[in-house]
This record gives C-alpha cells, sequence and structure tokens, in this order.
C-alpha cells in the first residue's frame, strides 16, 4: 500500500471526467525545467505547460484550471496555479499563458502570492506530483477576485464543478 496521499480529487463528489492533454506534461513523467519555478532553489523559466481537453457535458458555461501539489509539507498541499471564469468555448490554452499579464480567465492568488502561474520547486526528496486539472463548471462566473484565498476558490470551482479531468507529471530537485 503506498504512503502517499491520495491525488486530492478522489475525495470529492464524483462527476464525469473531461479529456485532459499536453502537448508539454504527461501522466507520470518527470516535468521540464521549463514549467519550474525560479525561485525558492529552483531555476526553471515558470512557463504553465500547454493544456487542451474535450468531453465537457451540456450546460457548460465555463471553466477553470488549477495546478495542486498535494505532496507539499504543509498539512494542506500547494497551490500552483488558479484560473477560473475561462469562457465556455475556449478549450486549449497555449504554453504560458499562466503569466498572469490578461489573457483568458482571471489568475487566483497562488500560494506563492502571486496571481499567475507558479511552477514546480519541491524541496530536496521524493518526487512532488503537479496535478493540472480542468474543472468544467455550471457557472459563467464564479463571483471572485483575484485575491481570494486559493482554498476559497477551490471550495467554489468544487461546489460548480460537472465535469474534470486532469494530467499528473512529477517533478524533484
Amino acid at each position: 500500500m503506498s504512503t502517499r496521499p491520495p491525488i486530492p480529487y478522489d475525495f470529492l463528489p464524483q462527476v464525469p471526467a473531461l479529456t485532459v492533454e499536453s502537448d508539454d506534461v504527461r501522466d507520470g513523467e518527470r516535468m521540464a525545467e521549463t514549467h519550474v519555478f525560479n525561485d525558492w532553489g529552483s531555476t526553471g523559466q515558470n512557463v504553465s505547460p500547454h493544456l487542451r481537453w474535450s468531453g465537457a457535458p451540456e450546460g457548460t458555461l465555463s471553466y477553470a484550471v488549477t495546478c495542486f501539489d498535494p505532496d507539499a509539507p504543509t498539512g494542506s498541499g500547494f497551490w500552483h496555479w488558479l484560473l477560473f471564469d475561462i469562457p465556455a468555448d475556449v478549450t486549449e490554452l497555449p504554453a504560458g499563458a499562466g503569466a498572469g499579464d490578461g489573457g483568458v480567465g482571471v489568475h487566483g492568488r497562488n500560494d506563492y502570492s502571486h496571481n499567475a502561474y507558479g511552477g514546480a520547486a519541491p524541496p530536496p526528496g521524493p518526487p512532488h506530483r503537479y496535478i493540472f486539472a480542468v474543472h468544467a463548471l455550471d457557472v459563467e462566473k464564479l463571483g471572485l477576485d483575484a485575491d481570494t484565498p486559493p482554498a476559497v476558490v477551490g471550495f467554489n470551482i468544487t461546489a460548480h464543478t460537472v465535469a474534470r479531468g486532469y494530467v499528473t507529471p512529477e517533478y524533484q530537485n
């Protein structure tokens, strides 16, 4: 039996699955330095990966994209990216969409206290999982602003999710 915590979406209400794919990251594979944070002892390029998704159910009014590290030594994981209020006609984000300088949707504050993507920067030790999740939502807007705490954004995303999918690469310092 594994001693690692489960993927954090295993205990949430069951919803239909979205297909999530990426040209940049893959399940269980090491994340490239391109997507690693450039601080906290890491020297990556801090570029969010390309993501595309399909299979949203009828009634999807928007999407949210998140990146969460359940293996962070915090007791509550670590939010690396929260992007919400993505219009329902958007089903792909290019690499770098997490820069936080406009574009599509609202960039919520991550656990680095940035309103943008913040790449992997785990402490030395075993690999960490980075769950890039796409959530199909039943509302056009969550009614939150960019400075809403990550846990509150996550709560609201979960309350409105009608389908979800993810890709989970790993990274180790």
